[in-house]
Order: C-alpha cells, then structure tokens, then sequence
C-alpha cells in the first residue's frame, strides 16, 4: 500500500514539472518577439529623417509645335519619337501666296520710296515758288496800279481840255484805257490774294511729305511681315527634345495656331506630392533617393527644388468650397519639385508620368 502511494506521488510530481521542450520554444519565441521589436525600432530609428511617398511622378517640359501661318504641309521631316536637335528643320508650309504677297510689298515699298522723294522735292520747290510768286504778285499789283493813276490822269486831262482841242475818240480812248486798268488793278489783287498764303502752301507741301513718310511706313512693316511669314514658312525645332504626340501628315492643311506635336525635352524631374503633415522639416536641397517602378535596378539621388505654395487642389479648375455644406477634414497633398542629380542611364529613359517612389533625408 506504501509502495503504491509512492509511486502515484512520484507520477504527480513529473506531471507537475514542465517539459523542457516547451519552455525552450516558449523562450524561442519571446527572444523572437523582442527581437522583431527591436528591429522595428531600430528601422524607425535609422529612418526617423527619411519621409517617402508613392504619389509621384516624372515630368518636363513639354513644348507645343503650332503653325505661324496657315497652308498645306509640303514637307513633313519628322516622325512619332524622333530625336531631333535645336535648329532641325521640322515643317515646311505651302508659301507660294506668301512669296506673292512678299513681292508685291516690296513693289509697295520702292513706290512710297518714290513717292517720298518726289514730295520732298517738291516741298523744296515750293519753299521758293510760293514767296516768288508772292513777290511777282506784289510787283503785278504796283504796276497794275500804277498804269491806273496813269490812266485816270490821261482820261481826267482829256475832260479838262477844251473840245475844240480834243476829239471824242480821244476821249473814248483815254476812257477804255482807264477801265482796262481799273480791271487790271482788280487781277492783280486776286492774284496777291492767291499768293498770299505762302506760309500755308509751304505747310501742305509738307504735309504731303509726312504723309507720304507714313505710306512708306506702312509699306516697310507690310513688308516685314510678308518676311516673317516666309520666314515661318520654315517650322525649325526651338529645343533639343523627342517628338510626341504628332496628330499631322504632310498635306494636311493647319490653321495659324495650330498645334501639330510637341517637343519633350531631356531635362526631366521629379512632382511627389506628400501629405501636408510630412512637410514640416522638408526644406529646399534636402537630399533624396528616387525608386522608379519600371527600373527596379534603377536608383537615383536627387534633392528638393522647391515646395510649391498650395495644394493640388488650390489649382485644380474647380477648387472645393468648404463655406457650405458639410465639412469633411482631408489630409491634403503638396506637390514638391524634386530634381534629379545622379544615376540617370541612357539604357532605361525616363518618360513623363512615370511612378516613381522618392524618399527625402529631411536631417
């Protein structure tokens, strides 16, 4: 009976004690616990200074080709994608009308060219035909009165002379000599009257001098622009870049204005739009490193521009209204600008509106 109670003490005692397989995963685990813990803090820790953000892309500049004049596209030297260089010449438009338009302004020009000179000569001619001929009225005037005082003399003294001493034809005679003097007297001041004004006749002749001085004016800046339409006649590329976009084949007729495609040029960074609650250490030339989604293998280092001053939705087309309605709070986003610096590879462009994951070092 002794024995069997010892025995049943010493089963309860071994289940009483704890297998030592259990308690080394139980020990296992707790270590792997603490160490996961410390992990996390360390990663926060190490990368308290590091803000990223998913919402982020590439972009550049984008620059839109248009037509200056309107016509038919005779030449179409570009196509989807190509490369091409400041200066290249892309399109050439139809200028037959313009080339006329070109000669007949440069025939405008040499005949208000002409025009301007025969004025101006004679605006100096008549500088000194109008006061000579003030002059030669003046003269006729006095010699017209003068044949006057002559003829009422000549006509007074045959009224005074006795009749037997006289004839009437010499009456008569002395008579029709004084009225064509007296009529004399009256030409000769209409012609002073006429030559009077000097000082307004010199003046329309140098009217007519300014106005053909404003003709010839015209007729230069019609001339300048039938140029530049011959001249724009030439569309050349403004930048080094790739075509894209380009919605135009030769013969097509484009209106002035008329965007044809676009030049996407090398330069190219980066727009990361972070939560307002991430900007308040970031700060302009902070140091960032750039994943792109479609190069994973790609790593690049870059810095922050600058931090535009608004949310995207300040600049959207219709920015929200929060006077009315209900209210709900979002966290908005700020685009900051980030440029690239380093790691850029040939082998894997960049285009616009690529995903990109920048991480900013705000330290």
């Amino acid at each position: 009976m002794a024995n069997g109670e010892a025995q049943s003490e010493s089963q309860s005692g071994k289940d009483a004690t704890p297998p030592k397989g259990s308690s080394a995963k139980r020990m296992i685990l707790i270590l792997l616990v603490i160490m996961v813990l410390v992990g996390i803090g360390l990663y926060m820790f190490f990368n308290r200074n590091k803000i990223d953000t998913d919402d982020a892309y590439t972009t550049g500049r984008k620059i839109s080709i248009a037509a200056h004049v309107s016509g038919y596209i005779s030449h179409l030297m570009v196509d989807d994608n190509q490369f091409v260089h400041q200066g290249d010449l892309l399109v050439q438009i139809d200028g037959r009308d313009y080339l006329a338009q070109l000669h007949r302004a440069e025939a405008s020009v040499q005949q208000a060219e002409a025009d301007i000179t025969a004025y101006n000569v004679l605006s100096a001619v008549a500088r000194k035909n109008f006061p000579g001929q003030l002059l030669i009225a003046q003269g006729s005037l006095s010699a017209a009165k003068a044949r006057l005082f002559r003829a009422q003399r000549d006509y007074e003294r045959q009224r005074r002379v006795d009749r037997a001493a006289t004839t009437q034809q010499n009456i008569d005679t002395t008579r029709a000599a004084l009225d064509e003097a007296t009529a004399a007297v009256v030409q000769a001041q209409g012609q002073l009257l006429q030559a009077e004004p000097v000082h307004d006749n010199i003046a329309n002749a140098d009217a007519r001098v300014t106005q053909a001085d404003a003709s010839l004016k015209a007729a230069r800046a019609d001339l300048e622009a039938a140029r530049n339409n011959v001249e724009w006649m030439d569309i050349r590329a403004p930048h080094d870049g790739w075509i894209s976009q380009r919605n135009v084949e030769q013969g097509t007729f484009v209106q002035t204005g008329q965007e044809m495609f676009s030049i996407v040029t090398p330069d190219i960074w980066i727009v990361a739009n972070y939560k307002e609650t991430q900007l308040s250490r970031m700060r302009p030339g902070q140091k960032a490193e750039i994943e792109v989604d479609a190069y994973p293998q790609l790593h690049l280092k870059g810095h922050v521009d600058s931090i535009q001053k608004g949310s995207g939705e300040s600049f959207s087309a219709f920015p929200p209204e929060n006077a009315t309605g209900n209210f709900v709070k979002t966290v908005q986003r700020i685009p900051v600008k980030i440029l690239i610096d380093e790691g850029l590879d040939p082998h894997y462009p960049l285009s616009l509106g690529m995903s990109v994951e920048p991480t900013v070092n705000v330290q």
